[in-house]
């Protein structure tokens, strides 16, 4: 007996080292998906007049690159159906592949796209049909990749597993801005905004076609391939039917997704200017001081993961999906008050916002059977980032518009109790249950190891 408990962990160390290729092809497209998404954003004040013009009326072009970035949020729940019914049908290999080809095309076409001087209106046109491709690929990467991750993590590490692989989301957007200020130490700005903003595309297509080559290296999810032969004979239902069928998958998803991409985007992105309008940072230090906060987020969600695979989830994601209720608020109020400074606020409310997003790949990928995982949890996740996460900013701009920013913390409050609340229906998830408590069952029986 003594024999084979000294031997379960060796097993368990020799497994992981046996799967890092999947979990390479998992990080990789997730650190390229940011990288491109990012990128753009980050670009945009410089291709804005080269693509879009200077505007008539009043609207400027860096309002058409913006407006196009919004675009590719719309985009996202269709590309989680299509590409995911081709991860739940051709595997998960093929799907991560072709999004990621697509992705890297996309970015090589945005870069080629000539200035309107050259072609006038098509130049926006070309733009925003490149930026609707992306957005489909979007769409079906994050799905395919929690599926993935999902089927291939060891049981003893998948939570290690999700924290990395959603960690290259972080390190993506680190990485546009390292390339952002590398093009401007280089060229300067006259530079970028005379066509050198194109290399900022070059790199994102040359990073996703090595995520390419990477990803066709991995082995396919032997899970996919049992659940496959299982359903060989057998139709696949249609897809609300599936939803139907699902209903607590469906909303956990929902749930969860909403705490975290509305804390997300808040407390990564608008949070520089919410400080600013109360006059207690400049925007541009605020800005600046981001990127130590995404270094913070980052190594919070690899401690949350290893924490989670340590003393199992459901005591972890109790505290973590928690802390976010009481303390956004009160962190908030600090900072309107000068009570604390904006640099801890801000590590503060992104570690709150990693506790989600370090568990987030495996936890929602459970909910669902293998035959239906990627397009039943693509289709939920994508639609409640483009209907809360990608409109956020554009809602916040409008509540300070009206002079109504006290409204934020109260609507970021109320979204970031989502994943509590998902994790009461999460446990109505028969698989989802049976997964859970068999972990925290093996966490006790070998206790002290990871």
């Amino acid at each position: 007996m003594t024999d084979r408990s000294a031997a379960a962990p060796v097993r368990d160390e020799a497994q992981a080292g046996g799967r890092r290729r999947e979990l390479a092809a998992a990080t990789v497209g997730s650190v390229v998906e940011s990288f491109d998404w990012n990128i753009y954003a980050v670009l945009a004040p410089y291709f804005a007049a080269d693509l879009f013009g200077h505007g008539k009326h009043g609207v400027s072009g860096v309002l058409g690159a913006y407006v196009t970035f919004a675009v590719g949020f719309v985009a996202r729940p269709v590309g989680s159906y299509l590409i995911g019914r081709l991860s739940d049908t051709r595997g998960r290999r093929f799907a991560l592949s072709l999004g990621m080809a697509v992705i890297a095309v996309a970015s090589l076409g945005i870069a080629a796209v000539p200035g309107q001087q050259a072609i006038g209106a098509w130049a926006a046109v070309l733009a925003v049909l490149a930026r609707v491709v992306q957005g489909l690929a979007f769409g079906g990467e994050a799905p395919s990749v929690a599926a993935y991750v999902t089927e291939t993590a060891p049981p003893r590490r998948r939570f290690a597993f999700s924290s990395v692989s959603y960690g290259g989301i972080i390190l993506g957007s680190l990485l546009s801005f390292g390339v952002l200020t590398l093009l401007i130490h280089a060229i300067g700005k006259s530079g970028l905004e005379n066509g050198g903003w194109r290399w900022g595309f070059v790199v994102a297509a040359l990073l996703g076609l090595a995520a390419v080559w990477v990803r066709r290296r991995a082995p396919e999810s032997a899970e996919f391939h049992r659940a496959r032969e299982r359903a060989r004979h057998t139709a696949r239902p249609p897809f609300l039917r599936v939803l139907r069928e699902h209903r607590w998958a469906v909303l956990t998803v929902f749930l969860n997704t909403l705490g975290g991409t509305v804390g997300y985007y808040f407390a990564l992105v608008y949070l520089p200017q919410y400080a600013a309008a109360y006059h207690v940072i400049d925007k541009e230090e605020a800005a600046s001081f981001m990127t130590v906060v995404l270094g913070a987020v980052l190594v919070t969600m690899l401690l949350t993961g290893a924490a989670a695979d340590r003393y199992g989830l459901l005591p972890v994601a109790r505290i973590g999906f928690a802390l976010p209720i009481p303390l956004v608020g009160v962190l908030l109020a600090a900072l309107r008050q000068g009570w604390l400074p904006f640099q801890i606020v801000a590590v503060l409310l992104g570690m709150l916002v990693a506790t989600v997003l370090g568990t987030l790949n495996v936890f929602t990928g459970l909910l669902f059977p293998t035959e239906v995982r990627a397009v039943g949890l693509g289709v939920v996740n994508a639609a409640t980032i483009a209907a809360f996460g990608g409109t956020f900013p554009l809602l916040a701009e409008w509540l300070s518009d009206r002079h109504w920013l006290g409204v934020i913390p109260w609507y970021v409050t109320v979204c970031t109790a989502g994943p509590a609340l998902g994790l009461l229906t999460a446990m109505r998830v028969p698989s989802f249950a049976a997964a859970v408590l068999d972990t925290e069952r093996t966490v006790q029986r070998t206790p002290g190891t990871a």
